[in-house]
């Protein structure tokens, strides 16, 4: 009967062990599949980069506004300042504020574009306070990068109208201003202007924290292998040397 319990307890932690190598085993692969997939991504975005910049008839010229991503563009157009929104709760170097944005009217065209201008810090004396930020009228040109819309954030209900939102919704924001927008933003750059500041992060698609969820995996595994292996096969075949010796001085 104690041979049969041992034996049982020796399968079922046996089982567990192989369950648990093989899941942390194929999590630290998966975390490996991710950070090829993230160097893609990376490398697809620096290739963008070097690309010539794009001026406004390209970019109305192109048919998968996904493939312009990343890349350079300096866009001729005038401003729709009625239209322009501050994004609530977006920091910029370490300090909280909001990010404008305003549609821009491309040159020889009714589609627009927004952009993301730049960032002011926020008045908590009066949270309904807009910094002043000046817009110019007329033609202008504006440098930066084609960027995805702007990030989303957990929202309030009631958060989604007037010139301070959360979040803002292209399709829907489309339709409440009666101006076309194209399916993505252009991140403006350059010098602090127009009472905005544009210290944007570079592009990050986080290849060294899936390396580090990997290598977490990958030594968990190690240490399910060395533990398993310590207890179930080092330990026991010391106890049964030493009770042989026993048994044979004994005799």
């Amino acid at each position: 009967m104690r041979f049969f319990l041992l034996n049982r307890r020796f399968l079922i932690v046996t089982v567990a062990a192989v369950v648990m190598v093989a899941l942390t085993f194929s999590l630290g692969q998966w975390q490996l599949r991710r950070a090829a997939q993230k160097e893609a991504l990376q490398a697809a975005i620096d290739t963008q980069k070097r690309l010539p910049t794009l001026d406004g008839r390209a970019l109305l010229a192109t048919k998968n506004i996904a493939n312009v991503l990343h890349r350079e563009a300096a866009l001729q157009g005038s401003w729709q300042a009625a239209h322009t929104v501050y994004l609530d709760n977006r920091p910029m170097d370490g300090k909280p504020g909001f990010w404008v944005v305003t549609p821009l009217v491309l040159a020889g065209s009714t589609q627009s574009i927004l952009v993301q201008r730049g960032w002011v810090p926020r008045n908590f004396t009066d949270r309904t306070s807009l910094p002043e930020v000046q817009t110019p009228a007329g033609m202008v040109t504006v440098a930066g990068r084609m960027a995805p819309p702007p990030s989303k954030l957990y929202e309030f209900e009631g958060a989604a109208q007037g010139r301070i939102r959360q979040n803002l919704d292209m399709v829907a924001f489309s339709a409440e201003t009666g101006t076309p927008l194209l399916a993505a933003s252009l991140l403006q750059t350059g010098a602090p202007s127009e009472g905005l500041l544009r210290n944007w992060p570079a592009p990050n698609t986080g290849v060294d924290k899936h390396y580090g969820y990997a290598f977490q995996w990958f030594a968990l595994c190690a240490l399910l292998v060395g533990l398993y292996g310590w207890f179930q096969l080092v330990l026991p075949y010391r106890r049964q040397r030493r009770s042989s010796d026993v048994s044979s001085r004994s005799s």
